[in-house]
């Protein structure tokens, strides 16, 4: 996913995260500097639906405007055909035997 809270909201004509983050609090939202900081410069792993709900209304957008699928991570994720093969039998498990121990049963 990509995050797209800095164009959002230079859209919106909103330039420095101080002014994003007093809006936000305008709106009811509280926002450490820190957390906004970060909301501003990366993209976050995780984030509230009712943090989402108070930036979607001040931003004038919808969530799909915020967050952004990205294929080529999409598709990086996904195995190469060499990569798996054409077999997809399970491998040999070869037990190892310890002390004692007997094989398992068939």
């Amino acid at each position: 996913m990509q995050w797209n809270l800095r164009m959002r909201a230079a859209e919106r004509g909103i330039w420095k995260s101080v002014e994003l983050r007093r809006m936000l609090a305008d709106a009811g939202l509280q926002i450490s500097a820190g957390k906004m900081s970060a909301l501003w410069t990366t993209t976050p792993t995780t984030i509230r639906l009712d943090d989402l709900d108070v930036i979607c209304t001040v931003l004038d957008c919808e969530p799909g405007d915020l967050l952004v699928v990205d294929k080529n991570a999409v598709a990086a994720r996904q195995p190469r055909e060499e990569e798996t093969g054409t077999e997809t039998a399970a491998p040999n498990v070869i037990p190892r035997l310890g002390r004692n121990r007997t094989l398992p049963p068939a």
